[in-house]
C-alpha cells in the first residue's frame, strides 16, 4: 500500500510536468545526493543557467541537492516516472539494467584520470550513454562526471598488500568491491555511507576509500584516519540523466539544444573537479593528514583474479579501453 502511494504520488508529480513541444516557462527539478557546493551540483546549476538564457528564460532548472527529494535509488524511481526530470548518479544505480557500464567498477580498469577521462569523451563513452538511452530504464543519458581516484585512509601507514593485513576496511555494497580489498590484501566490509564516521570512531572499521573531497566533507579524517594511501584502486565516472517522460515533450530543437549545454556541463564540472581536489587535499593536509605515494603495480597485480572474475563478459570493451590512448 505505501508503494502504490508512493507511486501515485509521484504520478502527480508527474503530471504537473506538462509542456509540449514549444514548451514555456518550464522548470525542471534536478536532484544530488551530494551537498550543495560539490562539482557536480555547481555544474548542473550552471546548466540551468546556460539553458535560461538561451531560451529566454523558456526552460530553468530547480536544483535540489543533499538527498533532500531521495537517496539515489529513490531520486532514480522518481526520475523514471517523470517526478523528477534530472539527477545525477552513480554507476551502480545504472548497471542493472546497462551491464556493459559495470566495466567502469573494476580495479585499475583505467591507468590513470587522463586515460578515464579519453574513455568517456571518446566513442566508448558516447556508446554507453545511447545504451543507457536506448534502455528500458527510461531514462536518457545526458553526459559524464568525474567521480575521482579511490585511495585508501586508515589509521596507520599503507605501502604494499602485506600492510594491509587484518585491517578492516569499509567498502560500497558490491562484492565486487569487496573482492577487491580482499585481493588488495584488506578485509573488505560492505557498509552504508551514512554509517562509516561512527564505525571508524568506535573501531568497527580501521579504514575506508574514497576521494579526497568526499574524505575530507565527510569527516572522516576526524577519526585518526590520518593516513591517505594513494592506490587509485577505482576511477569510476559518474552519469547525469534526465527523465524519458520529460524528454519526449521536448521539440527536436529544445533535445539538441540540451545536448549541447550537457556536454559543456560535463567538461566544466571537470574543471570544478579537478580545482576541488587540490583544495580539498591541501585541506586535508593542513589538518594532518599525511598522503602516502605507492606503487600502484604491486595492487594492479594483486587485483587481477578480480578482473579475471568480473570483466570475463567484458573481454572486448576491456580491450578498447586499454587501448584508448
Amino acid at each position: 500500500m505505501k508503494f502504490k502511494l508512493k507511486t501515485l504520488a509521484a504520478m502527480t508529480l508527474a503530471g504537473a510536468l506538462s509542456f509540449g513541444v514549444n514548451a514555456q516557462n518550464v522548470v525542471l527539478k534536478a536532484s544530488d545526493t551530494h551537498p550543495a557546493g560539490y562539482p557536480t551540483v555547481v555544474a548542473v546549476e550552471s546548466m540551468g543557467k546556460k539553458l535560461d538564457a538561451a531560451t529566454n528564460g523558456r526552460i530553468k532548472i530547480q536544483m535540489f541537492p543533499g538527498g533532500v527529494l531521495g537517496q539515489e535509488k529513490e531520486a532514480v524511481e522518481q526520475v523514471q516516472l517523470g517526478a523528477i526530470q534530472i539527477a545525477r548518479i552513480s554507476l551502480g544505480v545504472v548497471g542493472p539494467v546497462v551491464n556493459d557500464v559495470n566495466v567502469f567498477n573494476m580495479p585499475f580498469v583505467f591507468r590513470d584520470e587522463t586515460h578515464m577521462r579519453h574513455v568517456i569523451d571518446g566513442p566508448i563513452g558516447d556508446e554507453l550513454l545511447a545504451k543507457v538511452t536506448a534502455s528500458p530504464s527510461r531514462l536518457v543519458a545526458l553526459g559524464w562526471m568525474d567521480g575521482g581516484s579511490r585511495s585508501l585512509y586508515t589509521k596507520k601507514p599503507v605501502k604494499t598488500p602485506a600492510d594491509l593485513k587484518g585491517v578492516k576496511v569499509r567498502m560500497m555494497g558490491n562484492p565486487l568491491f569487496v573482492d577487491t580489498m580482499n585481493a588488495m590484501g584488506g578485509n573488505g566490509i560492505s557498509m552504508a555511507y551514512g554509517e562509516v564516521f561512527s564505525a571508524l570512531q568506535t573501531g568497527v572499521v580501521d579504514g575506508a576509500e574514497n576521494n579526497p573531497p568526499s574524505y575530507f566533507t565527510s569527516n572522516h579524517y576526524s577519526t585518526g584516519t590520518k593516513y591517505y594511501s594513494q592506490t587509485n584502486h577505482l576511477i569510476i565516472p559518474e552519469i547525469f540523466v534526465m527523465s524519458k517522460i520529460a524528454w519526449d515533450k521536448f521539440s527536436k530543437e529544445d533535445q539538441a539544444l540540451i545536448k549541447k549545454i550537457s556536454r559543456e556541463t560535463q567538461l566544466e564540472q571537470r574543471a570544478l573537479w579537478d580545482k576541488s581536489v587540490a583544495d580539498y587535499s591541501a585541506k586535508l593536509k593542513a589538518s594532518g593528514v599525511e598522503f602516502i605515494p605507492v606503487d600502484q603495480k604491486v595492487f594492479f597485480d594483486a587485483t587481477a583474479p578480480v578482473r579475471a572474475k568480473y570483466g570475463s563478459q567484458f573481454t572486448d570493451l576491456m580491450k578498447r579501453i586499454g587501448d584508448t590512448k
